[in-house]
C-alpha cells in the first residue's frame, strides 16, 4: 500500500470524534492544535475533554453516535471500545465520502495519524503505514532529539525573510538563491551561535 503524505488544513473545518476517552483525548488535543471546529460525541469524557467543552473548545454531545452527527462533518475520528460502534461510523462515513480513522483499526481507516515532531510550524510527519506505530514512536523520539526548539523561531524569521523578497522586485532566479542561502545549514548554524542576552537575542 502506497500513502499519499499530506497536510491538510483543518481550521474552521467541521471534524467528529466518536469517543472522548484517553486513547480519543490526544486524537482531539490534535484536532484542536489545528484550529478545527470540534464535535465531540461520547456518553463519558476524560477530566481534559470535559474542561474544553466547559472552555467551549469545543462542542460534546453526552450521548451514544448517530448517524445524523455525520451530518456536514470534514473528517471523522472513531475512538471507542465498542466494536458495533466503531463499524457502524465507518460503514455510514464511506457511504457519506468522509474521511475516517478508526483507532486501533488500520482496514477501517482512510488516513493515519503519523509520529510528529513539532518544532512551532516546523513539522516532521512518520508514517508506517500502520504497520508498526511503535517504530514510528520510536523515531519520532529520535527526531526530537536531533532537531532543536530554535528551529521554531528561526522558521519564523525565514517566512518572514521571504515575504519581503517576494515583496520585493529582485530578479526571480537570485531571490531563489537568497532563500536558499538563508536557510542553509551555515545560515542556522549562525543563528545558532549568536549570543543570548537577558532571554533576548543580542
Amino acid at each position: 500500500m502506497t500513502l499519499f503524505p499530506i497536510f491538510l488544513k483543518l481550521e474552521d473545518r467541521s471534524c467528529l470524534v466518536v469517543g472522548a476517552g484517553r486513547i480519543a483525548e490526544s486524537k482531539i488535543r490534535s484536532l484542536l492544535i489545528s484550529r478545527a471546529k470540534v464535535r465531540v460525541v461520547a456518553p463519558s469524557a476524560t477530566p481534559a475533554v470535559s474542561s474544553w467543552a466547559r472552555a467551549g473548545a469545543l462542542h460534546w454531545d453526552a450521548r451514544p453516535f448517530q448517524r445524523a452527527d455525520l451530518n456536514a462533518i470534514f473528517l471523522v475520528v472513531v475512538a471507542t471500545s465498542i466494536p458495533d460502534v466503531n463499524a457502524l461510523v465507518y460503514r455510514e462515513a464511506r457511504l457519506r465520502g468522509i474521511l475516517c480513522n478508526v483507532v486501533d483499526d488500520p482496514e477501517r481507516c482512510d488516513f493515519y495519524y503519523p509520529a510528529v515532531v513539532r518544532r512551532g510550524d516546523l513539522q516532521i510527519a512518520i508514517s508506517t503505514g500502520g504497520n508498526s506505530p511503535a517504530l514510528a514512536q520510536r523515531l519520532r523520539r529520535e527526531f526530537e532529539a536531533q532537531i532543536a526548539p530554535i528551529y521554531a523561531g528561526w522558521l519564523e524569521e525565514l517566512g518572514q525573510a521571504r515575504k519581503k523578497l517576494f515583496a520585493s522586485s529582485l530578479d526571480p532566479e537570485h531571490r531563489r538563491a537568497l532563500l536558499h542561502a538563508a536557510a542553509s545549514r551555515q545560515s542556522f548554524d549562525a543563528r545558532r551561535a549568536e549570543p543570548v542576552v537577558s532571554g533576548g537575542r543580542s
